[in-house]
């Protein structure tokens, strides 16, 4: 498979690194702060739409949330499959789901390519499910990252969020902010630590008055970030050859 990597810093590095390990060619790497220098044998470009295209390479972005949205358009509009692993852009899914539709593009996206945080989440949701039937159990969550993530709360604590709200129905609202107050009753909230070099750990916590239910995922590297990401990214080629277009998630891939 050809690859274009959008982002060179340490996941877009693992991820060339594994490419390559799996015999992926690296056609070009997309990084505005290293224009001109080398990858591992990929030269590297200061945008997307500078790429000079001899294939039909998948795109892969782990760059920042400011410049995720311009190199998915870039993509669609450019008619490459796109697979994002960026988050802190979900505001503007609705301009991107309008761009595919324009240009018939493929965009695959996930706030985490783990499969654990994938099963997690699975977890979670029947574990709110359960627990939604005893009003004495409340709900709230923490998630802790390195200190260079650059939002805050994370895209999984999110999708956790959402995942409780649909099985707690006496939940309405998430609160991602600091709260000096008293949380109300029918609010969510999930608090956020960015601390030296944490991978990611995200905890769900139901309490009562007795006891404490504690379920967690502690991610140990971002090895299975790149491995996720590399799996989703031959599924959308695979489906881009077949005439599948749209936007897909990772609940696309796990499904077939």
């Amino acid at each position: 498979m050809n690859l274009i990597i959008s982002g060179y810093g340490k996941m877009g590095m693992l991820l060339e690194a594994r490419a390559l390990t799996q015999r992926h060619k690296i056609t070009a790497i997309v990084d505005p702060r290293f224009p001109g220098k080398p990858g591992l044998g990929a030269p590297i470009y200061e945008s997307l739409s500078k790429v000079m295209l001899d294939s039909r390479p998948v795109v892969i972005d782990f760059s920042t949330p400011s410049a995720a949205f311009n190199n998915i358009a870039q993509a669609v509009e450019r008619q490459l499959p796109i697979v994002v692993g960026t988050t802190g852009w979900y505001d503007r899914l609705d301009e991107v789901r309008t761009l595919v539709t324009r240009h018939n593009g493929a965009v695959l996206y996930a706030p985490n390519f783990s499969l654990g945080i994938n099963l997690f989440s699975k977890i979670i949701s029947y574990a709110a499910a359960l627990i939604n039937q005893f009003e004495e159990y409340d709900v709230g969550g923490l998630e802790a990252h390195h200190n260079h993530k650059a939002d805050s709360p994370s895209g999984t604590a999110k999708v956790l969020a959402e995942e409780v709200l649909r099985a707690m129905p006496r939940k309405k609202h998430v609160v991602y902010d600091k709260l000096d107050r008293p949380p109300e009753k029918d609010e969510l909230h999930i608090a956020s630590v960015r601390v030296g070099s944490v991978p990611g750990t995200h905890t769900i916590y139901f309490d009562s008055a007795d006891d404490t239910i504690e379920i967690a995922h502690i991610a140990r590297s971002r090895d299975a970030l790149a491995a996720g990401a590399l799996t989703a990214a031959v599924w959308l080629e695979q489906a881009n050859r077949a005439g599948k277009r749209g936007i897909f998630t990772l609940e696309d891939v796990v499904s077939c």
